[in-house]
């Protein structure tokens, strides 16, 4: 590039007449490819880093959300974004939620169990200390004689958040590790209810040129499951570090672009433990909800190669059908499936109070799912930069 460009500009004005069109035109397409690649790096480090040992699984325990609440901040000021109200980049609210800090041991007839592999606690489990004799009550279900245990054989270890205890521990662990019928169960783990859990939705914008007032939003939740014990965390890769990774993509790119309308930013936190952080926003708003003229929820952007879904397609088919358009116009996704209504991310209270707004979310891929295998490297992230595209010109059509 170096050579071609000193040739043209060592005084051969006739080449360069003569290759100025063709040698623009590759220039523009030479840069702007490796801006966007830039931006593919950018979300690869975001995932890497908000999926690290650092961040704990982003929950409740090691200050893992919290850790990941001020990445996000930090990341939004960093672009020149500015806080919805006052001087404040963060939404706090606080709520009850069961965690596991630290004794995480099973041993089954004697083995070692390894958490996170061969065995999970369910979430709403006290803690316990017992070594308890098994009585099976069906194919998949034993019961300590004590009364304060259970034992559930799951094909898929799959963990998730709870606000409340149960007054009993539950051990799920995977067909893989048992044998034969287990008789005797070891389990020394620990609970802690915290009544009084902080987090913070962390939110930024970029305010329109010509109308301000109204606004685009794009929301993602930053939260995952946190960790189980002082040893194992849920990464969270494509759930939901993958979102984030898109939602600071496009604010890096609006922030360098504003259009006419406001784009904002909304990272929520407890998504995880019940939609808490959308809930609490949409019950104390910072603007206007009616000032929205459409939301994008992203969540689940990891893959791509199956294309991608998008909820609340059947009660916006307008707003469908220009997606489709634009998709097959540009061959983005391989294909968009429509779904209806449903409360199965940060969208639905948005929905519920008349925000018109899409969840969408890629499909194929790892099948890894609220389990110690959704990780970084595991991510093909096969559609990230065409969604990226699709996001950015169905806005650009949406507004104008």
């Amino acid at each position: 590039m170096l050579c071609v460009g000193n040739f043209i500009y060592c005084g051969h004005k006739a080449f360069f007449r003569m290759y100025r069109l063709p040698f623009l035109l590759f220039i523009s397409f030479f840069f702007g490819s490796n801006a966007f690649a830039q931006d593919l790096n950018y979300a690869k480090k975001t995932i890497n880093t908000l999926t690290s040992k650092k961040y704990w699984g982003r929950g409740y325990t090691k200050d893992g959300m919290g850790k990941a609440a001020n990445y996000i901040e930090k990341e939004f000021r960093s672009f020149g974004l500015v806080p919805i109200s006052s001087n404040d980049f963060k939404q706090g609210f606080s709520f009850a939620v069961n965690t596991f800090p630290s004794k995480m041991e099973v041993k089954l007839d004697g083995r070692k169990l390894i958490a996170g592999k061969d065995f999970i606690v369910h979430q709403a489990s006290k803690g316990i200390s017992i070594t308890d004799s098994l009585v099976k009550k069906d194919s998949l279900t034993y019961l300590g004689k004590s009364g304060s245990i259970a034992i559930s054989l799951q094909p898929k270890l799959t963990w998730s958040v709870s606000q409340k205890v149960l007054d009993y521990t539950i051990i799920e662990i995977s067909q893989k590790a048992v044998i034969t019928n287990p008789t005797v169960i070891k389990v020394d783990v620990e609970n802690r209810l915290e009544p009084n859990f902080k987090a913070a939705n962390v939110l930024a914008m970029v305010k329109g040129t010509a109308k301000p007032d109204s606004m685009i939003v794009f929301t993602a939740h930053y939260d995952h499951l946190g960790g189980m014990g002082e040893q194992i965390y849920f990464p969270g890769a494509n759930d939901n570090a993958s979102g984030i990774a898109m939602l600071l993509n496009l604010a890096k790119y609006y922030a360098a672009n504003p259009p006419k309308y406001s784009i904002v930013f909304i990272a929520f936190a407890a998504e995880e433990a019940g939609l808490l952080g959308s809930k609490y926003f949409t019950e104390n708003p910072l603007f206007p909800l009616q000032n929205i003229r459409f939301l994008w929820n992203l969540d689940l952007l990891g893959n791509g190669d199956a294309g991608a879904t998008v909820v609340n397609a059947t009660i916006h088919p307008q707003e469908f059908a220009l997606l489709n358009k634009i998709n097959a116009e540009h061959k983005y996704l391989t294909k968009i499936n429509p779904r209806g209504k449903a409360a199965n991310s940060d969208h639905h209270f948005f929905t519920e109070k008349g925000v018109p707004a899409f969840f969408l979310y890629t499909q194929g891929g790892s099948p890894a799912y609220h389990d110690v295998d959704d990780i970084a490297k595991k991510l093909p992230l096969t559609a990230f930069e065409n969604l990226f595209k699709l996001f950015i010109k169905f806005n650009t059509v949406l507004i104008h």
